[in-house]
């Protein structure tokens, strides 16, 4: 029997309550565990999906230093070889020692795999992981399975959907 679902067959939907949750408990998680007393020098977002965990993140470790670093390695649904756009100021990241670079989900791991080549001893955090990116990353909150797709809800519009059984 072959697996004929699409995408959204196997979906993970994610809230802004649940975005919300899930970062604040990857902040609680990375507390403390910077190399300065505890401490993180400065917060990375990866454009774009990391950008709402990572000012959440940021927020709640009290982080004054939030930069972007943006890497295309999506043309829609379809991954692609990851390339970076644009850099985070060179000043502040060095090798990354003290920098906490952050990333809604790693999926493949090119993205992250490509980050960590430029900034080998930054610590790398996402809200979710998949198993085949998992060895890019330091610390997440939730792992799904590969075959699962995340909806995020910066990506999504409330609409009707019809009962899966009747018309009421």
């Amino acid at each position: 029997m072959t697996d004929t679902r699409l995408p959204h067959e196997k979906g993970f939907h994610v809230s802004w309550d649940q975005i919300h949750r899930d970062s604040r408990a990857l902040a609680w998680r990375l507390d403390g565990h910077g190399p300065d007393d505890g401490a993180w020098k400065a917060v990375v977002a990866v454009t774009r999906g990391g950008m709402a965990p990572a000012m959440i993140v940021a927020r709640e470790l009290d982080i004054r230093v939030v930069d972007t670093i943006s890497v295309r390695s999506y043309d829609h649904q379809d991954q692609s070889e990851a390339q970076v756009l644009k850099a985070p100021d060179a000043a502040v990241m060095g090798d990354g020692t003290g920098i906490l670079i952050v990333d809604d989900l790693v999926d493949s791991g090119k993205t992250l795999e490509l980050v960590r080549q430029l900034y080998p001893k930054a610590h790398f955090a996402t809200v979710y992981a998949k198993p085949q990116g998992r060895a890019q990353v330091n610390t997440f909150i939730t792992e799904v399975s590969q075959d699962t797709w995340i909806f995020f809800p910066w990506d999504m519009a409330m609409q009707y959907v019809k009962p899966y059984r009747g018309t009421d």
